[in-house]
C-alpha cells in the first residue's frame, strides 16, 4: 500500500458525467487486465485487440508493461515492493481511463494475486476484466524473443518471474486464453466476444 502524503486536498466533481463520455464514444469504459508469464503473448494479444477495436470504430488503448517502464514507472525495479507499486500506479491509470470511457488493455506480468486483486477492488463494478494468458513456462522460454529467459537462467537477471521469482496464476479470471492453441487474432475474438456480451461495445 502506497503511503499517502498529500494533505489538504478535496475531490473536485466535473460537469460532465461518465455516462455522457460513454454515450459520445458509444461504448462503456473498462480495464482489461492481461496477466501471464513473460513471453506468454500478452502484449501481442493486447495490441491485436486494440487494432481490431479501432477498426470497428471503438476507442481503445494499450498500457504495456515495458512501454510504461520507459516513462511513468521508469523509477521502479523488479523487487516485490516495486512490482506492487508498478501495478498500483497502472491500476489508478486504468481507473481514470475507464472513467473516461476508454476500453483499456493492460499488459503486465503482474505475478502476485494480491496486487491484481487490489486493482480489481479499486475499480467500479464491472470495470475490471482479468484475462489469464495461460502459456506453459517451457513454451514461453522457447519463444524468448528478448533473450530474457536465457539471461535469467544464466543468473544475469535477478527477480525474473518464472525462473527466480514466482508467478501466481489467477484463481477466478473472467477469461482464460491458451495461446498455444490459438492465433492472436483468434484470441482477440474471444476478448471482443466477451466485451459484446458484457455490453461494453
Amino acid at each position: 500500500m502506497a503511503e499517502v502524503k498529500a494533505t489538504n486536498i478535496v475531490w473536485h466533481e466535473g460537469q460532465v458525467a461518465r455516462e455522457q463520455r460513454e454515450a459520445l464514444l458509444k461504448q462503456k469504459g473498462v480495464l482489461i487486465w492481461l496477466t501471464g508469464l513473460p513471453s506468454s503473448g500478452k502484449s501481442t494479444l493486447a495490441f491485436t485487440v486494440e487494432h481490431a477495436l479501432v477498426e470497428r470504430g471503438r476507442m481503445a488503448y494499450v498500457l504495456d508493461g515495458d512501454n510504461i517502464r520507459h516513462g511513468l514507472n521508469k523509477n521502479l525495479g523488479f523487487s516485490a515492493e516495486d512490482r506492487a507499486e508498478n501495478i498500483r500506479r497502472i491500476g489508478e491509470v486504468g481507473k481514470l481511463f475507464a472513467d473516461a470511457g476508454m476500453i483499456t488493455l493492460s499488459s503486465f506480468v503482474s505475478p502476485y494475486r494480491t496486487d491484481r486483486d487490489a486493482v480489481r477492488e479499486l475499480m467500479a463494478d464491472n470495470d475490471f476484466i482479468e484475462v489469464f494468458i495461460n502459456t506453459p513456462l517451457k513454451v514461453c522460454e522457447k519463444r524468448d524473443p528478448k533473450g530474457l529467459y536465457k539471461k535469467a537462467r544464466a543468473g544475469e537477471i535477478p527477480n525474473f518471474t518464472g525462473i527466480s521469482d514466482p508467478y501466481e496464476p489467477p484463481e477466478n479470471p473472467e477469461l482464460v486464453i491458451h495461446t498455444v492453441d490459438s492465433t492472436p487474432q483468434q484470441a482477440a475474438r474471444q476478448i471482443i466476444t466477451l466485451l459484446k456480451a458484457r455490453g461494453n461495445i
